[in-house]
């Protein structure tokens, strides 16, 4: 049986430019009571990450114009979010994604598709550490 997450009060970002992905994100996150914001691309998630101050950000390595690991960096450079947990995702199980991810700060690394409870099980091992 899967574990069931209680996520009330958690504030989680998915950057990703699939709108398939981001829903099924919103989903599963909504569900266990999460508060999702969504961006479609880098510029636009550190346009809203000032204002909604997430908890826990996911992040879609392959993005037009700015892609996650450039993202990453830039959200990890900024004082105030730079103990954020990043998750990098990625269609792609490479060892050179996940240690370029590492590189520029992410905390973690999901490959994608990911399942209901992978992603909600990360967002509640990350989730606590701010």
């Amino acid at each position: 049986m899967a574990e069931t997450y209680n996520l009330a009060g958690v504030k989680v970002m998915v950057i990703d430019d699939s709108n398939t992905i981001r829903r099924s994100a919103e989903i599963f996150l909504v569900q266990a009571g999460a508060q999702v914001i969504l961006a479609e691309d880098g510029f636009d998630a550190l346009a809203k990450i000032t204002d909604h101050a997430p908890d826990i950000i996911f992040c879609d390595i392959m993005m037009p114009r700015l892609d996650g690991y450039q993202t990453c960096a830039l959200i990890k450079k900024n004082a105030k979010f730079a103990s954020t947990p990043v998750i990098m995702l990625s269609s792609k199980d490479g060892l050179f994604d996940r240690a370029r991810g590492r590189m520029v700060g992410s905390d973690e690394y999901l490959t994608k598709p990911f399942t209901k409870d992978s992603l909600l099980k990360t967002v509640g091992a990350h989730a606590g550490k701010n």
